[in-house]
């Protein structure tokens, strides 16, 4: 089967003003760089749908989603959603953001139903931030949450694993699933940092590694190694979503720390090989962080040539 890829035109049109690092040229990067490398053509193109009130409610709080649809502009100019200015809403970003998390929820929908073996969304905005109830750095729906819990809901999962190597601890996730043992977080990040939490707030189905700075492929694939993969074999999940951010990697000047393509490569032969034994092969990766646009295409072309075997 081949690996299914999930975008939408709308992630191109949400936009937070002039210089923000969360822009439409990530995906497009992504996209020229699986052009160019001749990818494109093996993949099974999918047009993301929107996410339905009922499953952005799974994950948040009435209050919270009629809030940003009360407050998405109707007209030209930025509406802020958090109190640092991080996240804002343009004329589009509703649409991107309903299409972002609709997206995961599709591509769950195929790999559950046979369709695809795994995925990937090339969408925006990003997720792994959003609380039940706030936007937050550069997030305004939790797009693998909504997807976990669509699995859950819908597909019957009992055991769910999200698996996060974004360069920022996905606070928002863990703030989801904190209490819910049917899924396991496990989370790499840079310690302290942005969002300056996630080093002690673990529990035994949080599995949450934080990095220092400068940490580089062979710390990771340590934390990796040692936490997450024994955690994860006795968890035995039966779907693996991925908060699959790209600014790690050593050229990412937001991040700090020093990854490179081929360790992208390894997790996620580590990940396709714990899914082959537990999960039946279903992998869904969603795209969170990632801002030097080279390095982000280069490392997604990699992580998806690994996704489809090629």
């Amino acid at each position: 089967m081949q690996t299914a890829y999930l975008t939408h035109l709308t992630s191109l049109k949400h936009e937070m003003g002039p210089d923000h690092p969360e822009c439409s040229a990530r995906v497009q990067a992504i996209e020229d760089q699986l052009i160019s490398s001749g990818l494109m053509p093996y993949l099974a193109y999918y047009d993301a749908p929107q996410a339905t009130r009922r499953q952005l409610l799974s994950v948040h709080t009435e209050a919270y989603v009629d809030s940003v649809f009360a407050k998405a502009p109707q007209t030209e100019g930025l509406v802020f959603l958090d109190s640092d200015g991080d996240t804002a809403m343009n004329l589009h970003t509703l649409d991107a953001a309903l299409h972002a998390a609709g997206a995961a929820v599709k591509a769950v929908d195929l790999v559950m139903e046979g369709k695809a073996e795994n995925a990937f969304c090339n969408i925006r905005p990003p997720g792994h931030h959003a609380k039940r109830d706030a936007a937050s750095g550069f997030c305004i729906f939790n797009n693998v949450a909504i997807a976990a819990l669509h699995a859950i809901e819908h597909h019957g999962m009992e055991r769910v694993a999200i698996l996060d190597f974004d360069v920022h601890h996905g606070d928002g996730t863990e703030d989801i699933f904190h209490k819910d043992s049917r899924v396991m977080l496990c989370s790499t990040f840079r310690h302290p940092y942005y969002p300056y939490c996630g080093a002690g707030s673990g529990n035994d189905h949080i599995i949450n590694v934080p990095l220092a700075a400068g940490a580089n492929g062979e710390d990771f694939r340590e934390a990796v190694a040692q936490y997450w993969l024994p955690a994860l074999e006795e968890f035995k999940p039966q779907l693996l979503l991925i908060s699959a951010g790209f600014d790690a990697h050593r050229e990412d000047d937001m991040g700090g720390l020093a990854l490179r393509e081929a360790d992208y490569v390894w997790v996620t032969e580590q990940i396709k090989l714990l899914a082959g034994r537990c999960a039946s092969h279903r992998i869904v990766s969603v795209l969170e962080g990632g801002y030097a646009l080279s390095a982000l295409g280069r490392s997604v072309a990699a992580h998806i040539k690994v996704l489809s075997g090629l």
